[in-house]
């Protein structure tokens, strides 16, 4: 934790917008600027900061109460701090600090999606038996699908996954040319399978958001291609949130398939056991390797080390084996159809969001990945009723400032504006929620000179964002001068 004392605290939006601006030349900031003719005299509504005292953050879990079933660190932090809220066994309620935190990811993951040539779809959940039954999974999947009658006594399910829907869309289709393939549909949506004992909160449900990507190419080599292209942009996607993960050699399962990896997050409560190699890095899924092997078949002399994940991602080579059922066709060079090749690839929007949370978080505190906290300033004005009181409207002023001068933390700073409670109860509960940056508007603002407590950080950075933390601290350093 870093401690800065500073002043003139009316210049600092106009300074820090400076630094801010030239540091998301080289960072992935998240700030959408609209250009039109006429933009120089269009004005942007002011967003007044969040109020603490407004926020929907229901507290499920008092200090010192027992979680009962709690089993995991994630679990008990998102209720704990009104992140979730439980509902049925297996679903949440997504409550508003959580949720703006799932949208910031689902940002990054359209970023990267769109770099490769994703192209965003919105599929029905209420999937017809007819496809699934067409494709042979209908009894393949077994009691982990939802299925229930219309009034018509037609059989549905709720979609725990896409293939059968997407390829049945594709082959609508009937002359699509090869020009336009690689295609690469994806969607963000809820998901549904019938966990026979969900557990570790949002970790293992039965309802959760999934990124689900699902791509058509003309051949074997081409569609490689692509397999390989969006398990790069996977790593990128861990690599921005600053995640430790690793890509393993998986089993293809019910999904199908010749080739298939995992992306696992290392983690002491994951469910899935690996075998990782010390010596060339060849990592796989348990379940992959031979019972009882410990040399690396790669490279014949590293030796296997066991260790547990949670897994974040799945990625599958399907070859043809939804195409050909589906008669999923396009139209080659020589104008003679042929059957695409596929490959689909998964992502769990919420399991990402609560087991980032479990990696980085301490036991008392949560640690965001900078790029996804929900805010990032949090300003604390004086107690009421104390010496510095008279010194409130300072906060408000600069909580209003921060947020609409500098276009990063536009929306992003929330005001705790529950002046009833302590500096250090607030500062414990700005540690809690994982704020990156608090501001503290205390007893020093009263001098000739006024100060103020800059307080960071509650946050995980990463090269992508640290470029921010040090511009920041760096500016208020200058300020002080």
């Amino acid at each position: 934790m870093e401690v800065f004392m500073h002043h003139c605290h009316h210049k600092l939006p106009s300074l820090l917008s400076r630094t801010l601006f030239k540091a998301s030349k080289k960072s992935y900031i998240y700030c959408t600027i609209h250009t039109s003719p006429s933009v120089s005299a269009v004005s942007k509504p002011v967003i007044p900061p969040a109020l603490v005292s407004r926020l929907f953050l229901p507290s499920n879990l008092r200090e010192g109460q027992e979680g009962g079933d709690l089993t995991c660190r994630s679990q008990r932090l998102m209720l704990q701090t009104g992140l979730i809220h439980p509902s049925n066994p297996g679903c949440f309620y997504y409550l508003p600090v959580a949720l703006r935190s799932m949208e910031k990811l689902v940002r990054l993951i359209d970023e990267e999606m769109w770099a490769i040539g994703g192209q965003k779809v919105d599929m029905p959940a209420l999937c017809s038996a007819e496809l699934w039954k067409k494709s042979g999974r209908w009894e393949l999947m077994g009691k982990e699908m939802f299925r229930l009658l219309d009034r018509h006594n037609a059989e549905y399910c709720l979609g725990p996954t896409h293939e059968e829907a997407v390829t049945e869309l594709f082959a609508s289709q009937t002359m699509i040319s090869y020009k336009k393939l690689p295609l690469l549909l994806y969607q963000v949506t809820r998901k549904f399978r019938d966990e026979q004992k969900p557990k570790f909160g949002l970790l293992r449900g039965r309802e959760f958001y999934m990124k689900d990507m699902y791509s058509f190419d003309i051949n074997e080599e081409a569609a490689l291609h692509t397999y390989h292209s969006v398990c790069q942009a996977y790593g990128r996607i861990f690599d921005r949130l600053g995640l430790k993960w690793v890509q393993v050699q998986a089993a293809t399962g019910n999904i199908g398939g010749t080739l298939s990896h995992e992306f696992q997050l290392p983690a002491d409560i994951g469910e899935d056991q690996l075998l990782v190699c010390g010596n060339c890095g060849f990592s796989a899924n348990i379940e992959t390797i031979d019972p009882g092997q410990t040399e690396c078949s790669m490279c014949q002399t590293g030796t296997l080390t066991e260790s547990k994940g949670i897994e974040v991602g799945h990625t599958f080579y399907l070859g043809t084996k939804y195409s050909e059922t589906f008669k999923a066709l396009f139209v080659k060079a020589s104008n003679v159809p042929a059957v695409a090749e596929m490959g689909c690839f998964g992502l769990g929007v919420t399991r990402i969001l609560a087991a980032s949370i479990e990696v980085m978080s301490s036991e008392d505190a949560i640690h965001w990945p900078g790029l996804i906290a929900p805010y990032q300033v949090c300003v604390l004005p004086p107690k009421k009723g104390s010496k510095a009181h008279e010194v409130t409207s300072m906060a408000d002023e600069l909580a209003q400032s921060l947020g609409n001068s500098l276009p990063n933390l536009r929306g992003e700073v929330v005001l705790d504006d529950r002046m009833q409670m302590t500096i250090g109860k607030r500062l414990k509960d700005a540690k809690i929620l994982g704020y990156p940056y608090v501001v503290v508007i205390g007893q020093k603002a009263l001098e000739d000179l006024p100060l103020f407590e800059y307080v960071g950080e509650f946050c995980h950075f990463n090269s992508h964002t640290n470029g921010i933390r040090t511009c920041l601290s760096d500016q208020l350093v200058a300020v002080m001068r």
